[in-house]
This record gives structure tokens, sequence and C-alpha cells, in this order.
């Protein structure tokens, strides 16, 4: 009820900053230099800032615009099957055996976020041991909110090691032999976001017997497949690894990188589940969830998805553009590498081209990225991590300037 006074119910109600990354996108777009560069959010962009749209996404979509048995009707609860089915198959392999055996349920979300939001909020309804995730210390912003939104406590292992700008496998293998019996351990598939540092399929191995023999249930985020090697089978042996044991985890897709359909937010929650019949449980209590929040998916970018999925040559051809995308990330790594050294930039720059995926984790401090800023327009989050497919061949002499400048100049 409105106040006596006539004041607002919701005078109560304090503003909060915006979301850094969001402020700082706001911040790009009021800057007029002609200089500016947008490194921030995980975009795949042109050299001039905009985002790519695939050949085969605009050619999936013509035809579906002439499709004249199309409809707008609304979508089951999980979302279009043939989506469902072939999201499957592409993150577990068309001939793996936990598809073959009906123990996967699948459904379709928005967009990776809302997979893991799904995902969480399931967990924490019928997940019937620890309600603690364990997540690595550097991970996407969001990861946390997930969980917590749905009542999970929320650990970390170690996982970056500032000294090396690799891997700290030794402290990652500590921190989940200590952890409870039955946690949830989060898990990037690949293009480990925001670090770029995945470990080798050795190490993989590794995880999984150490997370098996400890009764923990990985949930994987797998939002960049292809964007590693190029080559979308070989980006999701990790998950492979952990389904060919004939255990049970969780799989978050999103198409928004590997396709380009940002905007579409078109995602895949599969649950692997130890038989058919857990499986078809799971998928029921998975409606549960799904219902009273957004009652079922759009249809847009899963038919988009599905399209190109089904029809081998518009397969094909994805696999090629992501391929190419893939490329050009190693080839802007290079490029920026080969700036700093042939500046002379103090340090070593070589982790750069070792990293991998869309994002470099620079180890810039935030008092250099606020130099960057203002000095060169160039926007990035404080932590120093670079989209590297906002890059292009004529303005990574311009980012390497401002590096230069902000490691040898600025306090």
């Amino acid at each position: 009820m409105e106040s006596q006074a006539g004041g607002s119910v919701f005078s109560h109600v304090p503003q909060v900053p915006e979301v850094p990354l969001y402020a700082m996108q706001a911040a790009y777009g009021k800057d007029s230099s002609p200089q500016k560069l947008n490194l921030g959010i995980g975009v795949y962009r042109t050299e001039d800032g905009r985002p790519v749209l695939l050949d085969v996404v605009s050619r999936a979509e013509q035809l579906l615009v002439n499709d004249l048995s199309s409809f707008k009707d609304y979508l089951p609860i999980t979302g279009m099957p043939d989506f469902n089915r072939l999201s499957a198959a592409l993150v577990l392999g068309a001939d793996s055996p936990a598809i073959k055996e009906n123990r996967v349920t699948t459904a379709q979300c928005l967009s990776g976020s809302g997979s893991i939001r799904i995902g969480a909020d399931f967990l924490a309804k019928h997940y019937g041991q620890h309600h603690i995730v364990y997540m690595s210390q550097q991970t996407y912003g969001n990861h946390p909110n997930f969980f917590s939104a749905a009542g999970i406590a929320i650990k970390t292992y170690r996982y970056y090691d500032p000294g090396t700008r690799g891997l700290d496998f030794q402290g990652m293998l500590e921190d989940l032999r200590s952890s409870p019996t039955g946690a949830i351990v989060l898990l990037q598939a690949c293009a480990q976001n925001p670090t770029g540092v995945d470990p080798t399929m050795s190490q993989w191995k590794q995880i999984r017997q150490l997370i098996r023999s400890k009764g923990l249930l990985p949930f994987f985020d797998c939002a960049y497949q292809g964007f590693v090697s190029g080559n979308l089978e070989e980006d999701a042996q990790s998950i492979r690894l952990f389904v060919a044991d004939g255990g049970e985890c969780l799989i978050a897709q999103s198409y928004s990188k590997n396709m380009g359909l940002y905007g579409e937010r078109v995602g895949a929650l599969s649950i692997v589940c130890k038989t058919a019949e857990v499986a078809c449980n799971v998928e029921s209590q998975l409606k549960l969830v799904i219902r009273p929040m957004y009652s079922n998916p759009p249809i847009h970018g899963a038919a988009i998805v599905a399209a190109i999925l089904k029809d081998r040559d518009m397969y094909n051809e994805w696999s090629i553009e992501v391929k190419a995308m893939a490329d050009r990330l190693m080839s802007m790594r290079q490029h920026l590498f080969n700036a700093l050294r042939d500046k002379g930039t103090p340090g070593d720059w070589s982790y750069i081209i070792r990293q991998v995926g869309m994002f470099t984790f620079s180890g810039l401090s935030p008092e250099q990225v606020a130099f960057i800023t203002k000095e060169y327009h160039i926007y990035l989050p404080s932590d120093g991590r670079i989209n590297m497919a906002g890059l292009g061949p004529k303005t990574v002499p311009h980012l390497a300037d401002a590096i230069h400048a902000a490691v040898t100049t600025a306090v």
C-alpha cells in the first residue's frame, strides 16, 4: 500500500552499483574517441567492433523464414526435442553409450547462464548430498550468483597460478581432495573464463579419477566448444572422459559464442544419469523447476541450432567457420605477443600464446587497467582479462602501446 504521505512503498529500496562489466560497456558506448576499443564482454567481434554473424546462421534463418510448415506455438517445457537430442550428441558424441542407453535427459534453457541456474535449482531441491559447490578461484563472474541464488554454499579450489600464468594443478588437486564427499564441482570444459588456462588431457584424467574416487559430482560449463582447437569433437573430450566411466554429471551448453547467437539466449542442460529410469525421473523434476520460472523456452534460436546440427552440409559449414574463429584467436595471440616482444615491453609475455580460447588473463593490475582506459580508451575488466576476439591486426598495435605504457609508466 502507498504510504499516508504519498511516498513510494519502495522508498526503502537502496540503489546498488551497476554490474561492473555492464558499467564498463556503458562507458564504452559513451566514449567518442575514434580509437576506443572494447575488449570487455565476451563477444566474438569483427575488427570494427561488430558482433560476427556467421554465414551458416544467416543461411539457416533464411530457410526458417521460407519454411511454410514452421509455427510459433508453445514448445514443451523442456524445449524443442530435436534441439535437445542434437545438443546432447554434439557434446557427448553421436555414439555415446549414455545416449544410446537413454541415460541422458536434456532440457533447452536460456543460454549457458540459464542452463546452469536450472541445474543449480534442481540440485538444491533433489541432490541428497552436500549442498556445497566448489568452483575455481578465478571463474566467470556470474557463476557464484547462480548457485547462491539456489541456496547452495560456495567454496573455491585453487586454479590459476599468477606466478606462471598457468594452472596450479597440484593446488587444484589438493583442494578437491580435501573437499567433503558428495560436494558439487563446477568445471569449465575448455577455454576457461577468465584465465584462458585449461588442464591438459593427462591432467583431466587425474581430475576425473580424483572426483570419482571422492564421490564428487561434476557440473560442466561448456560455453566455448570449438574455440580452443577449432575442432568441436576435440574440445568436448574433457566431458566425454567423465561420461565414459558410467558416472553421473551435469553439462550446461551455450551457443552464444560458437554460433554467435548471443541475443537468442539458446543453450541446453544435460544430466547424465546411472540408468534410463533415473533419467526419466530427473526429467520430470526438471519440468517442475522450469515451469514456475519461464514455463517454456523460445523457439527461434533453438530452431537455428537444430537446422544447422541436423543438416550435414550446414554442420560442415559451421565447423569450418568455428575453425576460422579459433584460428583468428590464435593469430591475435601471436600478433599481440610479437608486438610486445618487439617493443621490448618488460616481462615475460609468452603466456599470451600459451593460454587458449577467447580470453587472456593479462596480469595487469586494476590501476594499470584504469590507466589504459583513461589514456588509450581501451575498455577491459579491472582484473585485466582481455577479450582476444575484440582484436584485429589494425588494433593490436594500439593495445600493445597501451600495455607497454601501463607497465613502464603507470603507477
